[in-house]
């Protein structure tokens, strides 16, 4: 009975470890692979969310070497120091040298994942120094742009047709991703946004800026962006459950050339 609980245990773990190394070689060897199929982090078109996605790369790869290593110890000790083998399990209490190095190696590694993701995080919130400044107000189910000291300002709404949401036609490339008037930026500038919300917490979320902000009522929060992959259309959704209609707040984020968004800002300002 006790050889078979061995030889299963051991199965178990070896089970773990192959499905971990298979994990690490997927991860290190196929990151183009793993984009193209949707399973890695969006890398994004900003500066932050290049960081971002750095960060997550760079603890996605430790977390896998900290798994290699346990398991590959937890493998060899169960296949190398089991009682069939006639093994005999050592007697001691604790060892200074075992303490002092689990201690100090989580230390070390945790302050090493700390020192860049602090400059990050700080970097995020640094909404300093901005361009131009736009506030966004979340409604339900819709968003309201106002481009601060411009005289600029309308609401951007879903504009998938009714016939595909209720399955009367064929779904669009876009479906639900989709709006009648997009929020427009222009490129290398960095765009300051104010965020609040008329009604409940709504969060604005597109993945290619890499974060998200949440807007809340009788508050006001900030962030900025500055897209540096050139002109381009990025969409998000609301990342806050908000009420009934909350999966049909999209939102798209069209960005120009600095001179195309000044032409645009004019024939907005013309069109009032």
């Amino acid at each position: 009975m006790k050889g078979t609980v061995n030889k299963t245990s051991v199965t178990k773990y070896m089970t773990m470890f192959s499905r971990c190394t298979i994990a690490a070689i997927a991860t290190l060897v196929g990151s183009a692979a793993t984009a193209e199929y949707g399973l890695n982090m969006t890398e994004g078109v900003t500066d932050i969310s290049k960081q971002v996605y750095g960060l997550h790369m760079m603890v996605l790869g430790i977390c896998i070497i900290a798994s290699i290593v346990v398991y590959g110890v937890i493998v060899y000790s169960l296949v190398k120091h089991r009682k069939s083998k006639g093994a005999v399990a050592a007697q001691f209490h604790e060892s200074t040298t075992v303490e002092i190095l689990w201690t100090a190696v989580p230390l070390i590694v945790l302050v090493l994942m700390a020192i860049p993701a602090t400059k990050t995080l700080i970097a995020m919130e640094d909404s300093r120094n901005s361009e131009m400044t736009v506030k966004i107000t979340g409604y339900q189910w819709k968003w309201h742009y106002d481009y601060q000291g411009e005289g600029v300002d309308f609401f951007s709404t879903l504009s998938t047709p009714a016939a595909q949401i209720y399955n009367r036609e064929e779904k669009g490339e876009h479906y639900l991703l989709e709006v009648d008037k997009p929020l427009v930026i222009p490129v290398d500038t960095k765009v300051r946004f104010v965020l609040t919300a008329a009604d409940v917490i709504h969060s604005w979320w597109v993945p290619d800026l890499g974060w998200k902000k949440d807007a809340i009522p009788g508050m006001v929060n900030d962030s900025w962006t500055e897209i540096i992959d050139g002109p381009g259309i990025y969409r998000g959704q609301c990342a806050e459950l908000c009420g009934r209609d909350h999966g049909f707040m999209p939102i798209v984020v069209r960005a120009l050339s600095k001179e195309d968004y000044k032409a645009w800002l004019e024939e907005q300002k013309n069109s009032i």
